[in-house]
């Protein structure tokens, strides 16, 4: 069925393409110019102009398969805690069945089943805990924090596996007075989060970790710019398989999944997690995929308070 989501990204579609088309009608050289246009400068014209197509389809179907996927919560919900289940399932069938060899083997598929259930069970701690939070049962702790701080605790708590994996990991930090309003713990939790994942969604390359605040709306942007391949959102999910064999998956969630739940945290700040086309830069050497995490600006707690002194200061000399 289609939503209105759907018609909307349609629209802007359309309009994007008459723009250009207008644009490349406008920009080609009549009869009339005084000065013929020179091959070299009408063809790097068209390349830009294609390249601009390029990205802003791109970042069309970005923007519907990112608006799909938020809303399939229940249904990614419920699939990624039957996958685990198929697997205590085809254990348990393996033993009732009175398929394994011998008492060891018997003894091993137990072993198997009851760590499957211990790590499906914090599995589902995860979900409900990051579902009270979204609902407000577990209260956040929202402070002015500061930028720069988190920034340089998530490339010491992650800088390690991204040299383990010959990956390069660069960071820009933000303005030194650049505050946000946020939980501390969960802000830092879910860009650890996003940069770990990526790495093990990675083959090559490096990624990009930086910030920058936006006048307009008060709000501060975190980037983390990750090769094409290894966006997090189309990881698929594995269904375990049931039978004799069965493999030792790690049986942790899925990258998708948490993706997800820090999709939902972030909301719960007041935050957002948007994935946009990343822009093209000389530095770049690969092609890469921006997460941009929005977030609001907040000012220092020191100045905070000081404004708070000063207002009671003030309501304290007011005449009655």
């Amino acid at each position: 069925m289609t939503t209105l989501n759907d018609w909307s990204y349609l629209a802007a579609g359309i309009a994007v393409g008459s723009s250009l088309t207008w644009f490349l009608r406008k920009s080609s050289p009549t009869s009339s110019d005084l000065a013929p246009v020179s091959s070299q400068t009408e063809n790097l014209l068209q390349d830009n102009l294609l390249q601009q197509v390029k990205n802003t389809e791109l970042a069309y179907h970005q923007a519907r398969e990112m608006s799909q996927f938020k809303a399939g919560f229940l249904a990614r919900t419920t699939h990624e805690l039957r996958s685990p289940l198929n697997g205590l399932i085809g254990l348990h069938q393996l033993i009732l069945n009175d398929l394994c060899e011998d008492p060891a083997e018997e003894r091993e598929f137990v072993a198997q089943a009851y760590e499957r259930s211990l790590k499906l069970l914090k599995m589902i701690d995860e979900i409900l805990s990051v579902a009270r939070t979204d609902q407000g049962t577990n209260k956040l702790e929202i402070h002015s924090i500061h930028l720069t701080q988190v920034l340089q605790e998530v490339h010491q708590l992650t800088y390690i596996l991204a040299a383990n994996r010959n990956y390069s990991f660069t960071i820009s930090l933000p303005e030194p007075e650049i505050y946000v309003l946020a939980d501390y713990r969960w802000l830092r939790q879910i860009l650890v989060n996003l940069v770990n994942t990526t790495f093990l969604q990675m083959e090559e390359g490096g990624i990009y970790l930086s910030a920058s605040t936006a006048a307009t709306n008060n709000c501060v942007y975190i980037w983390l710019d990750v090769p094409n391949h290894a966006v997090i959102y189309s990881e698929p999910i594995d269904l375990i398989k049931s039978g004799k064999k069965i493999n030792q998956e790690n049986m942790e969630m899925s990258s998708g999944m948490k993706l997800l739940l820090n999709q939902k945290l972030l909301e719960a700040m007041g935050g957002k997690l948007e994935i946009i086309p990343s822009p093209i830069t000389k530095e770049a050497k690969q092609d890469l995929t921006r997460l941009q995490i929005s977030m609001p600006l907040a000012i220092p707690e020191a100045e905070h308070h000081h404004m708070k002194e000063n207002l009671d200061e003030i309501d304290c000399i007011a005449p009655l």
